[in-house]
């Protein structure tokens, strides 16, 4: 299959020319990414997410320009991102002005409350993850639960990698399908 007519497919929703995309464009996501980053599960992380949203909004995929450059940015995009959401999420910096007062340090430890919220969660987000087919629910299970890699995820499913990535992918898409329809 080539790439033009895989494009094509896919803007038809064609699970076959996803497959054929994500295994001709992963490795250049991916090296993308691990560069950038430099961590392994991260890059990964991102290369996952970047087709995802690709693969969202495919048809808005304009044909003038190359795929893998099309590729390119939205995982650079998702990187700045992430930057972005961590950069914010500290509060602030000490300068040297603030060195000499006293500061209350904020006890972040999380509260019998915050517990029981948290199990709670997890006890949805269980029951939400039962309602994935059994092929869903294991690949999950192993990935997040399990915290194997998909190397490991592949070798203990004998599926070949890639496969397991879409799984993953699709996985993920139809549970967050899942939570946000309740």
């Amino acid at each position: 299959m080539e790439v033009k007519n895989a494009i094509h497919k896919a803007k038809a929703n064609d699970q076959k020319a996803f497959n054929f995309l994500l295994h001709t464009y992963w490795d250049d996501v991916y090296g993308f990414q691990l560069k950038r980053i430099g961590n392994e599960n991260d890059a990964e992380d991102i290369t996952i997410q970047t087709f995802s949203r690709a693969f969202d909004r495919i048809e808005t995929y304009n044909d003038e320009f190359v795929f893998k450059t099309w590729l390119i940015t939205i995982s650079k995009n998702l990187h700045i991102d992430l930057l972005r959401k961590e950069k914010s999420s500290i509060s602030r910096q000490i300068s040297n002005e603030d060195a000499n007062t006293i500061n209350q340090v904020l006890d972040e430890s999380p509260s019998a409350e915050d517990k029981i919220i948290t199990d709670q969660n997890l006890a949805k987000l269980l029951r939400d993850i039962k309602k994935l087919k059994p092929h869903y629910q294991e690949v999950i299970n192993l990935r997040y639960f399990q915290e194997l890699t998909y190397k490991e995820i592949s070798t203990e499913l004998k599926e070949p990698i890639n496969n397991v990535k879409v799984k993953l992918l699709r996985a993920k898409k139809l549970l967050s399908e899942i939570i946000q329809n309740e």
